[in-house]
């Protein structure tokens, strides 16, 4: 005899199964958002997204199913390919509406958007991504995107300037991987992105013509916080025939510097503490 009564052995009984199953419901939530997460960047259908994310039906159909029931996920009757839902659009435009550099930076965007000749982007990098905040729009605008785009860090000065301020072990395991072409010239190569990334830090800003849309060109600049962090990017987007005229070119990358300081400094960063 223990002392123990069939109570208590029922109590220790569940008191041992509470982190198992704690446990499990942690792993099937991690798993949902890794579904989710995937579906942003690539809708599809059900057998397109277990492909991708080498998970088995079963698993990927709850998983799907509960999504789907509670809004996170829409799925095309016709096509049978799902897209992110209205709550996780809900999520998202929650965190536009509250971003702690987007308000701040909204008047210097919108002045900079008064000149007709570019697209004004407000880029944040999320992971291997960088992603539109703000896009501006004009009867030239020269591209598609739009807020919630999201762009490979390697292509396009909007991710090269995000990439470039990484820290080094992230610019490292990134570059080693498998990088994709946008058009034949997006620049995939590891010694020639890493001679850019230190060039970019090294001017300030990043330019590049042709490596997104062929028929069309960006330059960017970093966004510092009062702790001297990168936390954003502003990018124009232009015709590359602008960029590949000089003049017109420094009076952009004029443009564009003053707009970024600006911001940078509402957000409480001082122009001494640029580290060289």
């Amino acid at each position: 005899m223990n002392g123990l009564t069939k109570e208590d052995d029922t109590k220790k009984m569940q008191q041992n199964e509470e982190p198992l199953k704690t446990k499990t419901q942690l792993k099937s939530l991690n798993r949902a958002l890794h579904v989710l997460e995937y579906i942003a960047e690539h809708s599809g259908r059900a057998v397109d997204i277990c492909e991708g994310l080498k998970i088995s039906w079963a698993t990927l159909h709850r998983t799907l199913q509960q999504l789907e029931q509670d809004g996170f996920l829409s799925k095309d009757p016709e096509t049978n390919r799902y897209r992110v839902g209205p709550r996780a659009w809900f999520i998202g435009s929650t965190y536009l509406a509250i971003h702690p550099v987007l308000e701040p930076a909204r008047p210097y965007l919108d002045r900079a958007s008064l000149n007709s000749s570019i697209t004004v982007q407000l880029v944040e990098r999320s992971k291997k991504q960088a992603t539109v905040l703000y896009n501006s729009h004009s009867e030239n605008s020269v591209t598609r995107a739009a807020v919630g785009y999201h762009f490979p860090l390697h292509a396009g000065s909007k991710g090269q300037v995000l990439l470039a301020y990484a820290p080094n072990q992230f610019i490292e395991d990134y570059i080693s991987g498998d990088l994709t072409k946008l058009t034949k010239t997006t620049e995939i190569d590891a010694k020639s992105l890493l001679k850019r990334l230190k060039k970019i830090r090294n001017d300030g800003y990043a330019c590049t013509i042709g490596d997104v849309q062929v028929f069309s060109g960006s330059i960017a600049a970093p966004i510092f916080n009062r702790d001297n962090n990168v936390v954003a990017c502003v990018c124009f987007v232009t015709k590359k025939s602008i960029l590949q005229n000089i003049t017109k070119l420094d009076i952009l990358v004029e443009q564009l510097i003053e707009t970024t300081q600006n911001i940078s400094i509402s957000l409480g960063w001082h122009p001494n503490s640029i580290q060289p």
